[in-house]
């Protein structure tokens, strides 16, 4: 049964959540070297079969001319196509006179409407392995034709980092996690459909999702991991969060999210039991999860439908070297959903890395 504590009728929802517009455009001029502009999305159709677990762009000061992007697309067989590479910048103002454009080489993300609309399209090729070559540590693969474009419908405000509590506002503004998370950064659910073409399969999508904008400088320098979930349901209703892994020392850490009851605002929340990632990930693997919140306590079932994985070197202490990337079916009393989950920690305390 559902939450009693939840209200899913659906009501006037500001999608702006109150954020001036501008905060979606794009950088314009080439900014200081250590300032990063960029957008992301993860994206998974609803049935469960084909997920995006992570496509975005990484606009850095230092190499302006060239953008940073990372594609993948992971299927619930184990297929999957990704590329991480730079690409020349595309020009940032859109036909409305805004710097509504954000693309490298052959990826491009535009805002729409400021907190409503965007879309995402690529256009090349990527490089074909599967979830088992990448648990094994396999870097290679076939090249493969690769085409995707999503057109994007966001259903909840944002939740901009910081804003849920004030031990989360007094970490992103004075402590070493605002370093890891970037500066400025909201995220966002939507609805998207469109379609994903590659290996000479068409495959029209229609799904689910979470967008994130990011603005600032980012040091990641002795970063000891997190994990990070999210979903929106049939109903309106979903949730997210961000949680650090406890500090090296064993004290806590930043651990913020929140809950949408499917109008009105965001509900605060924390996380109070997570799918740390401690071992190899597979494919079927109980991810579910736990928050705290102001409308009581949440629990979401989660198994992982699609995966990415990057294995790292076992000596090396930097959390984002073992990094998980997937799609979840995510299930909260009576409904069921496909959602986003990105995990990390440092690769030598991944128990097992061989399998």
């Amino acid at each position: 049964m559902a939450n009693p504590g939840i209200q899913t009728s659906r009501m006037t929802v500001d999608l702006s959540g109150g954020l001036d517009p501008a905060r979606e455009y794009f950088l314009i001029d080439q900014p200081h070297p250590d300032m990063r502009d960029s957008a992301s999305f993860w994206a998974y159709d609803d049935a469960g079969f084909v997920g995006l677990p992570r496509i975005g762009i990484e606009a850095v000061g230092a190499k302006w001319a060239e953008h940073q992007y990372q594609v993948n697309v992971a299927f619930a067989d184990g297929r999957v196509f990704r590329i991480r590479e730079s690409g020349a910048r595309h020009p940032s103002i859109g036909a409305d006179g805004n710097a509504t454009v954000l693309g490298a080489g052959p990826l491009e993300i535009r805002c729409i409407r400021p907190f409503e609309a965007s879309t995402v399209s690529f256009d090349g090729t990527a490089l074909r392995t599967s979830t088992e070559a990448l648990l094994r540590g396999e870097r290679n693969g076939q090249s493969a034709r690769l085409e995707f474009h999503l057109d994007v419908s966001m259903v909840a405000p944002p939740w901009v980092n910081g804003s849920m509590s004030q031990d989360a506002a007094n970490r992103m503004k004075s402590s070493i996690e605002g370093g890891f998370m970037g500066g400025d950064r909201f995220e966002q659910l939507f609805r998207a459909t469109g379609y994903v073409r590659v290996d000479g399969e068409d495959h029209p999508f229609n799904g689910t999702g979470t967008r994130v904008r990011r603005q600032g400088p980012r040091d990641m320098a002795g970063f000891w991991g997190h994990c990070q979930q999210s979903a929106t349901f049939p109903s309106g209703r979903g949730f997210g969060y961000i949680a650090y892994r406890p500090r090296p020392d064993g004290t806590g850490s930043y651990n913020e999210g929140y809950v949408f009851t499917g109008d009105g605002r965001l509900v605060p929340a924390r996380v109070i039991r997570a799918p740390w990632l401690s071992a190899p990930p597979r494919i079927g693997e109980d991810v579910s999860l736990v928050l705290q919140s102001d409308v009581g306590t949440v629990q979401v079932a989660g198994t992982t439908t699609v995966s990415v994985f990057n294995l790292g070197d076992p000596r090396s202490d930097n959390a984002l070297a073992a990094l998980h990337q997937a799609g979840v079916r995510y299930r909260w009393g009576d409904e069921v959903a496909s959602g986003a989950l990105e995990r990390s920690t440092p690769p030598r305390d991944i128990a097992a890395l061989a399998g």
